[in-house]
């Protein structure tokens, strides 16, 4: 709930466009949807859902966000041309809520080197792209590509510009990541005290981290007078990425007394949804990450440790419940049921229907016979497993290694497809898990490069859960994998099983999308 004295801040959420420019964070159209629901748990205003005309995957992503999701506003980028912002329209019309965000560039090293336009030639086409927008809805957001660089004089001739023309929402991007918080926050200050039509307009800012403070330089905006963020969740996006959302909302919240606003996001699901979008984009989250990091609230000096014991304030500026944490930690064993999973599910910020509640809970009876305690990450991951992100054409059964110090290991692997079981033995590799990955490939004929394999530890102690992530190039794409077991070993069997049924999915489906064009 907002604060009673409180400005409202607009949260403009672009994990589905600009967070998926990540290198390797490409989402296929399930995953989108399934971001975009949480997003629109979460309480964002604001869900910039592709951009259109980028390819007919984006198309067909915006189009189905717009048809489904009920609540935020859906927002779709067009640069300042005809076909893009038809192509925008055509994607979000189902919307209930729809807004195109038509931009363009304005600095003088972009109008010189890519645009080749002079600036009578750039208010021209901002002016344009906005009024041909605004025929299609009255919602329309323009963004000066490059603005923190820009002339100031100029930025203020194309902002009065593009809302005289129809603009609802001027976006201010910092869009390399150059600014600092006091130059940006001159900036939107200048804005307001120089546009005369200021005043029928949202200022926004769009901040990238290149060197580290896009949210102090978005927070900087606001205490200037901005009333909306773009941000993405976990800060990822192009380059060092985006505003963190997490980072940017608790930062309002807790410090209520500097910036005397607030946003309409539900906190409690930030840790859930920043765990979702790790999950899907494998891109993982620091441990050190404020606010949804792993040790954003843990403590491990005994000076902190005894202040904590004693008042909680001492050493925490909010609470781990407030951001999706819970207090207690070790609660579930293998004879805890299904009433204290869903309850514990619903603490953590999921809900379950009964058939998700039934796999989890299968899985859950399983892993509960390997271990003692069931942690709430353990927890966490059992119902991130369950997200239809790919088809399963193999499924993994099992494998058995021998190796040792100077040793060929041998591998026996068993994969199903369908009712089919398939089996294969083979001496070859550089230790286990790579004789894994042979065998792997032997058994599915999908012959791959591994570019990237990590390995972490879920929870804690001897018996905690391994997490593997991989990347896997095929055909000169990059495909994730994801894995967990507490043998870490099997995890990376079952990581490089969901990259290559990934490959089989996408890369088959590409084929025939393209053979039917």
């Amino acid at each position: 709930m907002i604060h009673p004295d409180s400005r409202r801040i607009i949260i403009f959420d672009t994990t589905l466009r600009d967070g998926e420019q990540s290198p390797g964070a490409s989402m296929n159209l399930a995953e989108k949807m399934e971001v975009a629901q949480a997003l629109a748990d979460l309480g964002v205003d604001v869900i910039e859902a592709g951009f259109p005309i980028a390819s007919p995957g984006d198309f067909l992503a915006v189009q189905k966000v717009a048809q489904s999701i009920r609540g935020p506003i859906i927002c779709g980028l067009a640069r300042c041309r005809d076909a893009d912002i038809d192509r925008a329209w055509e994607a979000l019309k189902d919307a209930e809520r729809p807004r195109i965000h038509v931009f363009l560039a304005t600095s003088a090293i972009h109008r010189e080197h890519k645009l080749r336009m002079s600036k009578d030639d750039i208010i021209r086409r901002a002016v344009e792209g906005v009024r041909r927008a605004a025929g299609y809805c009255p919602d329309i957001e323009f963004s000066p590509e490059d603005a923190a660089r820009t002339e100031i004089d100029f930025l203020c001739q194309v902002v009065e510009a593009a809302i005289d023309a129809g603009a609802t929402t001027v976006n201010i991007p910092d869009t390399v990541g150059y600014a600092t918080p006091a130059h940006f926050g001159r900036v939107i200050a200048t804005l307001r005290q120089r546009v005369p039509n200021i005043d029928k307009a949202v200022i926004s800012v769009h901040c990238h981290n290149d060197l580290g403070m896009a949210v102090a330089n978005s927070l900087a905006a606001v205490e200037s007078g901005a009333g909306q963020v773009e941000c993405t969740i976990n800060g990822i996006g192009e380059r060092a990425g985006n505003c963190a959302l997490e980072e940017v909302v608790m930062a309002l919240r807790v410090r209520h007394d500097v910036f005397r606003a607030d946003t309409n996001i539900n906190s409690k699901r930030l840790v859930p949804t920043s765990r979702l979008v790790s999950s899907i984009t494998g891109l993982h989250v620091q441990r050190n990450k404020a606010i949804v990091g792993q040790n954003a609230f843990a403590h491990e000096s005994g000076i902190h440790q005894d202040g904590m014991l004693k008042e909680p304030t001492t050493y925490e500026i909010m609470r781990p419940e407030d951001v999706g944490l819970a207090m207690t930690d070790l609660v579930l064993g293998k004879h805890s049921g299904r009433a204290a999973l869903a309850d514990r599910a619903k603490a953590l910020g999921y809900e379950l229907s009964g058939e998700q509640l039934d796999a989890v809970f299968e899985r859950f009876k399983v892993l509960a016979d390997k271990k003692k305690e069931i942690y709430d990450g353990d927890i966490q991951v059992l119902i991130e497993q369950q997200s239809p992100v790919v088809s399963e054409t193999w499924r993994f059964e099992s494998y058995g290694i021998s190796c040792g110090t100077g040793q060929t290991p041998q591998v026996t692997l068993a994969l199903r497809k369908g009712d089919q079981p398939l089996t294969t033995t083979l001496s070859a590799g550089d230790g286990p898990i790579d004789a894994l990955f042979l065998a792997m490939q032997k058994l599915t004929g999908i012959r791959t490069v591994c570019k990237d394999f990590n390995v972490h530890s879920v929870t804690v102690g001897e018996d905690a859960q391994g997490e593997v992530t991989v990347q896997l190039e095929y055909d000169g794409r990059l495909y994730r994998g994801r894995g967990v077991s507490t043998d870490s070993v099997e995890a990376s069997a079952r990581a490089f099983l969901t990259a290559i049924n990934r490959i089989a999915t996408l890369f088959h489906r590409d084929r025939q999308n393209s053979a039917g064009k």
